[in-house]
């Protein structure tokens, strides 16, 4: 099944179990969540084909509707959502992206949620350098119609080694590195809403271009990947 639709029932389900976020409750509609479940990533898999037009993806990765309670005080065993991530081809090709079905809180994410510290600390030398291209791209009014203002948390004073007082202290303070949009239930439950993810992840491939560059190579521009 080729599907590019979310569901009115997959929503109602996905309430449902909500409201009832019990064992018994979800063993007793199994069968319902699995039909629903083959629906999404269904959708999920129509998407990637419609990314790989203009991207490489190397996989998706749906994530389990069963919660981790270990360590959490919700002790509620199921997450009233479906999601999944893909991830890019390669080393040459940085960043990924995040689609979250719920309803009420429905959006897509992009752009690196938690960079490993060797990464972190090139994209803060970049900065400390230059952001000139980095703030052309995230400040063009098209690009910022879509995503809005670049997210993610950061430290409180400049990193080690930093000045405090630096032009680009803004960015080079940050960890992360996203950009969210949200979607409201009628606009996920459209027959449009395929096509403006998957535009809205178009949009973002400057700002992925222009940091795959930055991370791929030192700060004199020679390629780390020979």
């Amino acid at each position: 099944m080729n599907n590019s639709l979310i569901s009115k029932e997959a929503f109602g389900f996905l309430k449902d179990l909500a409201n009832n976020n019990t064992k018994d409750w979800f063993n007793a509609n199994k069968s319902t969540f699995k039909k629903h479940e083959a629906d999404v990533k269904s959708f999920y898999e129509n998407l990637k084909e419609r990314l790989n037009d203009h991207d490489e993806i190397e996989k998706i990765k749906m994530f389990r509707i069963y919660r981790d309670v270990r360590f959490s005080k919700d002790k509620t065993p199921y997450k009233a959502h479906f999601a999944g991530s893909f991830s890019r081809l390669g080393a040459r090709l940085r960043g990924g992206y995040y689609l979250h079905l719920k309803p009420g809180g429905t959006f897509i994410a992009t752009g690196f949620w938690d960079p490993n510290k060797e990464d972190l600390f090139r994209i803060r030398k970049e900065f400390e350098m230059d952001a000139t291209d980095f703030r052309k791209i995230i400040e063009d009014k098209n690009f910022k119609a879509i995503w809005g203002e670049l997210q993610g948390d950061g430290v409180k004073t400049a990193p080690k080694g930093f000045d405090k007082e630096h032009q680009n202290i803004d960015l080079i303070k940050r960890k992360q590195f996203i950009f969210v949009r949200n979607f409201s239930d009628k606009e996920a439950l459209s027959k449009d809403f395929i096509d403006d993810v998957d535009k809205s992840f178009q949009a973002i491939r400057p700002y992925f271009d222009l940091m795959s560059d930055i991370l791929t190579t030192n700060l004199n521009g020679e390629s780390l990947l020979d």
